[in-house]
């Protein structure tokens, strides 16, 4: 499966973004979801994941209650959409995908995106 994340940008401390996750070449929702995120100098870590029916998530407590995952498995998408940005939100994020695994351990997924970047500004 091929994943091309947009949506990222420039935005203050507080506000919001939404990103999402275009898949194709394969039966997208076979494939459990997740995002991840890579700030300057730091390991890729998890932010998020949904599974391939939508019916459970799963969050990296530092995002709990600020960000939210959904997918439309209509229009092979799943999306990221954040509220209340910190500072400490300014990475890189990459959605990855993954037939089998449904979880937060990045070395467990087969598809990756090219990544999006989001810099919260204050």
């Amino acid at each position: 499966v091929q994943l091309q994340a947009s949506g990222g940008g420039l935005v203050q401390a507080g506000g919001s973004l939404r990103l999402s996750c275009a898949a194709s070449g394969r039966t997208f929702s076979r494939f459990n979801m997740g995002w991840f995120r890579q700030a300057p100098g730091k390991e890729r870590e998890f932010v998020a994941a949904i599974s391939w029916s939508g019916s459970s998530t799963y969050y990296a407590d530092s995002v709990k209650g600020r960000f939210t995952i959904s997918r439309d498995n209509a229009k092979n998408a799943v999306y990221l959409q954040m509220n209340s940005l910190k500072l400490e939100d300014t990475a890189v994020y990459y959605c990855a995908a993954d037939s089998r695994y449904y979880g937060s351990s990045r070395e467990l997924y087969d598809y990756w995106g090219q990544g999006t970047l989001v810099t919260v500004s204050s």
